[in-house]
């Protein structure tokens, strides 16, 4: 084979090449391309933020240093794995902002349906385990933190969701997916869960859900009310009872005393009736005459012939009380 150039003069020929020197030109370029083959298998970068995982022969180490690192060409393998905080959201679509109905919608303790959203942090914790332990850990995460939420949400009622829960129920939710990350051990770690929203799941919902929180606030209005007004009668109610208290045992001691009297007054007309027994059944006889028919006009018959005519019953009693000889008088 003959080169010759545009004037057709004859430059060189193949066979005017000496074949030793093409021989070495070959090996020499041949050998360039080795080395730069093998230089770049044999060196890897590992950047901040980042971790390297070096396979031998199936075994796996993390390498986390940043920097220029050897590996030995052909024999080790270097998967990277990137250990910045990454993020997903649960029940809308972050990129759109439009709601997920299938991850969003949940039912409370209370049998109430709601809509509520939640983003998710997490971190590569072990890239070897990460890279190993499981086809798809970010997918993982996600199924266990629904379940997580679902638990949550499935244990407390609406009011807590909407208001005041929404912290003590992140709480719970982290826990327990801490818990479980722990238990599974996947290879990543939670950094954070927060819940964004909580909604009912339509306007006719969120309308009703809204008198309902009317009728509670005006319970509670109504409950204040009552409680005030409970302790503005009670203790009226409580010194009306000391009154009535104090009058009874008033009343006890007086009737005490009563009785006391008139077991007195008895003992006194028992001792004069034993003194002068006919002539104390006169006197109670009249007395009681008196308490009886205070109107009353008695005749006396003194049984021989004579009839005696005394008025009024109380001076005449008085009369024969004193002619008895008793010495005492009407109470």
């Amino acid at each position: 084979m003959k080169i010759t150039n545009n004037n057709g003069n004859y430059d060189f020929e193949f066979k005017d090449l000496d074949p030793k020197a093409v021989k070495k030109f070959v090996l020499v370029a041949i050998a360039v391309i080795l080395a730069v083959i093998i230089g770049s298998q044999s060196f890897y970068n590992v950047k901040e933020q980042e971790a390297a995982v070096l396979i031998t022969f199936g075994n796996a180490e993390t390498v986390s240093d940043p920097g220029l690192h050897f590996k030995i060409p052909f024999v080790q393998q270097v998967e990277k794995v990137d250990t910045t905080i990454k993020s997903f959201a649960i029940g809308y679509d972050s990129n759109t902002n439009t709601t997920i109905e299938t991850e969003s919608l949940m039912i409370t303790s209370d049998y109430n349906f709601i809509n509520v959203d939640f983003y998710v942090e997490y971190q590569v914790s072990d890239p070897v385990k990460a890279l190993y332990a499981s086809s798809d850990p970010e997918g993982i995460l996600k199924n266990m933190a629904q379940s997580c939420i679902r638990t949550v949400i499935g244990q407390s009622e609406v009011d807590k969701v909407l208001t005041t829960g929404k912290g003590e129920i992140q709480a719970q939710i982290k826990e327990m997916l801490m818990e479980r990350l722990t238990t599974n051990d996947i290879g990543i770690r939670l950094v954070n869960i927060s819940m964004q929203d909580a909604e009912p799941p339509t306007e006719e919902v969120m309308s009703a859900f809204k008198a309902v929180e009317t009728a509670k606030q005006g319970k509670e209005t109504a409950l204040n009310n009552a409680n005030k007004y409970q302790n503005e009668k009670i203790p009226a109610a409580e010194a009306s009872v000391d009154q009535i208290i104090q009058k009874a045992e008033a009343d006890k001691a007086n009737r005490i005393k009563e009785a006391e009297g008139q077991v007195a007054r008895f003992n006194a007309m028992y001792a004069e009736y034993i003194k002068f027994p006919d002539i104390t059944k006169q006197r109670m006889f009249y007395e009681s005459m008196e308490e009886i028919l205070p109107e009353l006009e008695v005749i006396i018959d003194s049984g021989d012939g004579t009839v005696q005519k005394l008025l009024p019953l109380g001076t005449f009693s008085n009369t024969i009380v004193n002619e008895g000889g008793t010495g005492n008088e009407e109470e």
